[in-house]
């Protein structure tokens, strides 16, 4: 096998496509939270998973994410020993989005904009899953606001005009 770093160099523009959430029965299953639809969790795709590729030897979807199988864990203790470990892709290996569709990764230096006043805000600086939603981290001059990734808070994304339209309660002046 080849060394986890090769791997991790070999991912010029790397994408999070899940993150290992917990191990499931005993033979060494994970339970994968994707951080989109999960299409890319499937058989015979080989994500970094821990700092090692492993190839996808059977995942399914529940109501919790998803099962997964991968090469190389075959107990319990191994699928713990993956806790909050991010699955990775390099941005080739993806499928590509749909029309209308954008990775969310890609939300990252977008310039987000206040959607009632047109105002600008910031750019769009970081994103984090938390277990109800993504969440947008936007510089605001010399404070960073969080955003809630939600129809209701991004109401638009226009990844080719760079922008994003965002609505929230509290921005202060």
């Amino acid at each position: 096998m080849a060394r986890s770093e090769d791997f991790a160099r070999e991912l010029r523009d790397p994408i999070v496509i899940g993150i290992v959430a917990a191990p499931h029965g005993v033979r060494g299953t994970l339970r994968v939270k994707p951080t989109g639809s999960g299409r890319h969790l499937r058989e015979g795709v080989q994500p970094l998973v821990g700092d090692v590729r492993r190839c996808i030897l059977k995942s399914r979807q529940t109501p919790k994410g998803f099962l997964v199988d991968v090469e190389g864990v075959e107990n319990r203790a191994g699928a713990a020993a993956l806790r909050g470990a991010e699955v990775v892709l390099d941005r080739a290996e993806l499928d590509a989005p749909d029309e209308d569709e954008f990775y969310v990764g890609d939300l990252v230096g977008l310039e987000a904009y206040d959607a009632e006043s047109g105002e600008h805000i910031g750019p769009v600086i970081h994103v984090f899953p938390t277990p109800a939603h993504d969440v947008l981290v936007v510089g605001r001059e010399d404070e960073e606001v969080y955003v809630p990734f939600t129809i209701e808070h991004v109401p638009e994304v226009d990844t080719e005009g760079g922008r994003v339209s965002v609505r929230w309660p509290e921005i202060e002046e």
